[in-house]
């Protein structure tokens, strides 16, 4: 094989070719043999550097300039961007630009992109690479969790095949005992019928020859025959049994539960803390005679509502915003804002549920045999609506998603109801998605978590010197901390999310406080029975 071509041969004299030259030049980035260095540095092209081989590309090579053909490049024009010889420095496009030496340039340059390199391998692809690798975790997880639900679904279908099949056949068997036991009594009836039909006809017979007989002895002994059958035989009445399956749809909802998403975003709360003396910081004056809600619209505004059908927007410092009429004229039971900034009130009277938009009322829902009470918007962008039967026997809560009921919270495992059935129930979302009753007519916090399982009431701490527990409004905050407004004492109280006692808020001149919110930054806002909204801060 020529060793020229051999493929150990990697390295050769750029010159003569001779092979392993230990010298290269980082200039020109050619190898270079011993015999060949003198000849390539008078070879007149311009600058060399010959360094031995293990340091070739050690040492930067300056740029040719763009402008002087063969001139090497030794400053940088910041402004233009570009390297330049000695000979564009007089030139009058470069002559006011900052200049400095390329090498402080080519240095810094690297310096830079050894920390852009930095923060990209040890930060930035290492984050990356988590991100990926948490979404293939995710994808993982969402195919388990489909997996499982699905099965679930599917049980749940192959038990209530089977409960039904069982039913059916339950059935069947009771049609077919039914039929089995009118089937034999008509034949029964059908035997003793035949039987005197032949004996009729037996004594017919025996009548007309008595009649074509002369036999004065024997049709003066001739007894009377066929009295016995001038009773005629009751008829069986044929009560054929009727099926009339009974398809409760909202009852079958129920059963088969609901499938919807909650907003489990984990977002960086700032831990705040309940001050020890809460303070009013202002109070606006409504125009109502009773003022019944309060529902934040921002930081600034409130939604209020009364006594009356008026629905009223005000600004902290007292100056009427806007103002709603409920379409059908009655005084609204409670109001709501959605997360997307929109008015929800809820009509006892009509027993629906409206939307304002663009100043409009909207029927959003029509309920059939229930009357809406209080109402909250959720993280979700659902409706939480407390609401008591028209008979009123019954009370419950029910979500809605727009205007499709997706779920009804109402008895406890044992089956007993969750909620008196008193008409006032103002309702509130925590932050760990539980759902909070202010039940007055029980005198307690009803908490259940989002799928509806009881957690826990609040009648009032475990030692209080004040009148029996009256809560009416109920809000949660950023800590998940629930209050209540407790009318008949007059304060409000602060709990945990798991119910436990924190503290009361009675020192802001409160006069029987009613519903309750608060704004993004935790601001109570107390609507009382003076019909103003005061404003406190009991948390920083």
């Amino acid at each position: 094989m020529n060793p020229r071509n051999s493929a150990q041969d990697i390295f050769r004299c750029h010159l003569c070719e001779s092979p392993f030259p230990p010298l290269y030049c980082d200039i020109c980035n050619v190898n270079l043999c011993k015999e060949c260095v003198g000849e390539h540095l008078l070879d007149g092209s311009g600058d060399h550097k010959v360094v031995p081989i293990k340091l070739r590309r050690s040492t930067p090579s300056y740029p040719k300039c763009q402008k002087h053909g063969t001139r090497q490049c030794e400053l940088y024009c910041e402004q233009c961007d570009i390297p330049i010889c000695a000979n564009c420095v007089s030139n009058e496009h470069h002559e006011a630009h900052k200049k400095v030496d390329i090498l402080e340039k080519f240095q810094r340059t690297k310096e830079s992109i050894q920390t852009s390199l930095q923060e990209l391998e040890k930060s930035i692809l290492i984050q990356y690479q988590k991100f990926a690798s948490e979404i293939s975790i995710q994808i993982s997880q969402i195919h388990i969790n489909s997996d499982k639900l699905t099965t679930a679904l599917v049980e749940l279908g192959e038990n209530l095949h089977k409960a039904v099949d069982t039913l059916i056949n339950r059935r069947k068997t009771e049609i077919t005992n039914t039929y089995s036991k009118l089937l034999a009594d008509l034949a029964n009836h059908e035997r003793e019928i035949t039987k005197s039909i032949s004996e009729i006809e037996q004594t017919v017979l025996d009548l007309n020859k008595l009649l074509d007989s002369n036999d004065m002895s024997l049709v003066c002994a001739y007894k009377l025959m066929g009295a016995e059958f001038k009773a005629l035989p009751q008829q069986i009445q044929c009560n054929f049994p009727c099926f009339s399956p009974l398809v409760n749809t909202e009852q079958l909802y129920e059963l088969f539960g609901f499938l919807f998403t909650f907003n489990k975003e984990k977002r960086q709360v700032r831990k705040k803390y309940i001050i020890e003396k809460p303070h009013a910081k202002i109070a606006t004056v409504t125009g109502f005679k009773s003022l019944f809600s309060v529902a934040c619209l921002s930081d600034e505004e409130v939604w209020t509502c009364g006594n009356n059908n008026e629905i009223k927007l005000y600004n902290l410092h007292g100056d009427l915003l806007n103002s709603i009429q409920t379409k059908s004229e009655c005084a609204p039971s409670d109001i709501a804002v959605t997360r997307s900034g929109d008015l929800v009130y809820a009509d006892r009277n009509n027993e629906t549920l409206n939307t304002v938009k663009e100043g409009n009322a909207h029927v959003e829902i029509k309920l059939q045999g229930w009357r809406p009470v209080n109402v909250c918007s959720t993280s979700s962008a659902d409706l939480l609506v407390t609401m008591i039967s028209n008979n009123c026997r019954q009370a419950r809560v029910v979500r809605y998603s727009g205007s499709l009921q997706i779920q009804i919270i109402q008895y406890d495992d044992n089956g007993k109801p969750l909620y008196s059935t008193d008409l006032t129930k103002y309702i509130s979302e925590n932050r760990n998605l539980d759902v909070c009753v202010a039940d007055n007519g029980a005198h307690s916090i009803v908490v259940v978590d989002h799928t509806g399982k009881f957690r826990f009431t609040y009648t009032g701490p475990l030692s209080s010197t004040k009148e029996v527990f009256d809560p009416v409004g109920i809000t949660t905050d950023s800590q998940g901390r629930i209050l209540t407004a407790d009318f008949d004492n007059a304060c409000i109280h602060v709990l945990d999310q798991d119910g436990q006692f924190l503290c009361y808020i009675d020192n802001c001149g409160l006069c029987y406080p009613w519903e309750l919110c608060v704004d993004t930054n935790d601001n109570l806002f107390v609507a009382d029975d003076r019909s103003r909204v005061k404003k406190i801060q009991y948390s920083k």
